[in-house]
């Protein structure tokens, strides 16, 4: 079974423990360094939609972008009694196409990791550029090369009273891909319902990242620790890029 299908459903409960809420703080305290106070975002790779439902709080025009469909109906869900809710649209980053352009672009949670061909990331992060206002923004963190290394064997067990999920990772050094199967098991009911599903990462370095930025046409390159402004360390586990899209003068 693809990512993110049977999972949708129970993805929230499974991620309690994501500071949704300090990701943002971390975007804004980049929009500050720049100068910049957008009006309308992109949410890319949404998910359930927490990061864009944060967003459309504040007063921004949002746009979550996903390749699941079930993603995006829970975040259609999750969003339906907002008054200002943001407007969810099924494409993969790849041929990421906006009816209006954005003056910022985030991606949480390592999405770009998902696409497995650098041919095809390289193509999304035009794609992206292609999206943004002049002077916007893109902001995106991805896991370490060595964070998605050191998976490879490791066994992970998540649960509550209504979902039982247990994974184990593998690294292919070749293909430079981490994949993990993922057993899970809901209830419904009085039974348990059994899925399964493969996840897999590609493992970009960020000098393959910095490099599809330039070519994009991105500026102001720069790149953090996780969520702080430092340069990542040798044991980093994620990273954070922000790139800028030309000013027009």
């Amino acid at each position: 079974m693809e990512a993110y299908g049977a999972l949708a459903e129970s993805y929230d409960r499974l991620t309690n423990d994501v500071d949704y809420g300090a990701t943002v703080e971390f975007y804004d305290e980049i929009l500050k360094r720049e100068g910049v106070t957008p009006r309308s975002v992109a949410d890319l790779a949404c998910g359930t939609g927490s990061v864009g439902i944060l967003f459309a709080q504040r007063g921004l025009r949002v746009i979550g972008v996903d390749i699941s469909e079930e993603m995006l109906t829970v975040a259609q869900q999750k969003a339906a009694g907002l008054e200002n809710p943001p407007r969810f649209i099924c494409q993969s980053l790849q041929e990421l196409t906006l009816s209006r352009a954005v003056d910022l672009a985030v991606c949480a949670l390592d999405s770009l990791d998902y696409i497995l061909n650098p041919d095809d990331c390289a193509r999304a992060i035009r794609r992206v550029f292609r999206a943004l206002n002049p002077g916007g923004v893109f902001i995106f963190d991805v896991n370490t090369p060595r964070k998605l290394r050191a998976m490879d064997g490791q066994v992970f067990l998540d649960e509550d009273e209504d979902v039982y999920c247990v994974w184990r990772g593998e690294f292919d050094e070749k293909a430079n891909i981490c994949s993990y199967g993922m057993d899970l098991f809901q209830r419904r009911g009085k039974i348990w319902v059994r899925s399964f599903e493969e996840h897999r990462e590609y493992a970009y370095s960020r000098e393959q990242l910095v490099g599809y930025l330039r070519s994009a046409g991105f500026s102001r390159i720069e790149v953090f620790g996780d969520r702080e402004f430092r340069e990542p360390g040798p044991e980093e586990q994620r990273i954070y890029i922000k790139a800028r899209k030309g000013i027009v003068k």
